[in-house]
Parts: structure tokens; sequence; C-alpha cells
């Protein structure tokens, strides 16, 4: 028969504010007024799914949450780089559709 266990205890881990969770992840620095990075991470959460909490009615990250979302984005290529795409051209025109007509 097995012995009981105790219950275990709830790991607790720390949370942080879209403007923390951006200085956490280093995308702009601790006396930076600005709000760079937030919006990037407000729109992984809600467009990509990125992992988060919702406490409260707000957004919250905890170090888990900010870990994975560091990962996913681990040497990602920017979609913006690579070969650039070479313009069509059109091909020449008949002329006008009268003069095809006639």
């Amino acid at each position: 028969m097995a012995t009981p266990q105790a219950p275990a205890k709830p790991i607790l881990e720390n949370f942080y504010s879209v403007a923390e969770a951006a200085i956490r992840l280093g995308l702009r620095d601790r006396d930076d007024d600005s709000k760079k990075g937030e919006k990037w991470l407000r729109d992984g959460v809600n467009l990509s799914g990125w992992p988060c909490h919702r406490l409260a009615g707000q957004l919250k990250f905890s170090d888990s949450d900010l870990a994975a979302i560091a990962e996913i984005h681990r040497n990602k290529v920017d979609g913006r780089s690579g070969p650039r795409r070479t313009r069509r051209t059109r091909k020449p025109s008949a002329g006008t559709p009268a003069q095809r007509a006639a």
C-alpha cells in the first residue's frame, strides 16, 4: 500500500505587467518612458496566442510565459528579409480595342 503524501504546495511565479515584461525581455530600457515593445506583446497575445495570464482584467506575464515567448522568437528570421521579388512585366498590348476589332 502506498503511503499518503502531503498535498503539493502551489508554486507561484512572479507576474509582470506589459510594461515590465517589455523591460524584462530587453525590448526597452528601464529609464525609457516610451511604450516600445508593449504593442508587440499585446498583438502577439491577441493575434498569435502567445502565453499570458489575464488577472483582474489585466494582461500579465509570468517568468515561464516570458521564457516561452523568447523561445518562440529565438533566431527567428524577419519576414521582411529575403530575396526581392522581381516585378512582373506586362505583355505589350495589341493596340486599343477598336484597332483589334478592325
